[in-house]
């Protein structure tokens, strides 16, 4: 019913629906996608009473603004950034009553990229593939609001938990990201894997929803050419031509051709979506994982989903 709505006023640089994403769907090409900052989007829908796989919005720096069409709790995690409703201060961080009329704005990020606006019976755009989350690579999902958009809201749940306060990690001044190396590191020399620990990143203003893309020195290369295109897992660190590495996110390609020096496992994720441009990078190495024979790694088949 139109009365279980909001309106954008505001989207924001980049607002987009978002819930934990389709999963298992990579053999046929379709990328996992969903909220990059999973633990604050399920912290969101904890706060408001729902699922943790009910759909919000995903803010980019800058937030968004919406009008309730009917009484909502609404809750805003993530990147920690100042809440108004109808103008006046609200908690962020906590189940806020909204009333039918009013409008609701999460501001620009104070620390951090994305924040995570929660509903209570979540946003009810139309699921594809199972999921309700925007995909920018692909198209998939709704596209990302716009101005005098109109989305639905589900229908309230149970109440919203009573908590004092809730767990919020920070947004750390240097994103250290654990590598576990392969299954393509022998395409680099000792002195390039020297280089991927020990170098001078940054996070690049390039980044986006697709991958982490870095500044600073280059992977030196123990081979020329490029590989037959393979999988790409979700935290896959890519080194296209230029030698700067690339951390795939969740809207990032299932193949490539390009080399896979290692993959950040899933947990470290969601602190690279909250890492602005500028920040230091610092890659640890986790060893070497067992990515099968040798005979197997210098083909085209190789990392999986």
């Amino acid at each position: 019913m139109t009365d279980s709505a909001f309106v954008v006023v505001r989207p924001g640089a980049l607002t987009t629906v978002q819930d934990l994403g389709r999963v298992g769907l990579a053999h046929l090409g379709v990328p996992r996608s969903g909220a990059l900052d999973q633990p604050a989007h399920r912290l969101a829908n904890r706060l408001v009473g729902n699922a943790e796989r009910a759909a919000t919005l995903e803010t980019t720096l800058t937030g968004c603004a919406v009008r309730l069409r009917r009484p909502a709790t609404v809750a805003v995690t993530g990147a920690p950034c100042p809440v108004t409703v109808d103008g006046r201060p609200a908690a962020w961080g906590a189940a806020v009553r909204v009333p039918a009329g009013a409008l609701l704005e999460a501001g620009a990020a104070a620390h951090g990229v994305r924040s995570y606006v929660a509903f209570d019976g979540g946003v009810e755009a139309e699921p594809v593939l199972g999921s309700r989350a925007t995909d920018v690579l692909s198209g998939l999902g709704p596209a990302p609001l716009v101005d005098g958009a109109v989305l639905r809201l589900g229908a309230p749940g149970g109440p919203a938990p009573d908590v004092d306060g809730v767990p919020h990690r920070g947004v750390a001044p240097e994103l250290v990201l654990p590598v576990v190396l392969g299954p393509r590191d022998d395409w680099f020399t000792p002195a390039g894997l020297r280089t991927l620990t020990t170098g001078d990143f940054r996070v690049s203003a390039a980044s986006n929803r697709i991958g982490l893309r870095t500044e600073g020195p280059s992977l030196e290369r123990a081979r020329d050419g490029e590989l037959a295109s393979e999988g790409m897992a979700l935290g896959a660190l890519q080194v296209p031509p230029d030698g700067r590495p690339v951390l795939f996110l969740a809207d990032h390609p299932t193949t490539g051709g390009y080399p896979v020096v290692g993959v950040v496992p899933e947990p470290y994720l969601a602190a690279a979506a909250q890492a602005v441009p500028g920040t230091p990078v610092r890659f640890t190495p986790l060893g070497r994982a067992s990515w099968g024979p040798p005979a197997r790694r210098t083909g085209a088949g190789g990392l999986g989903h």
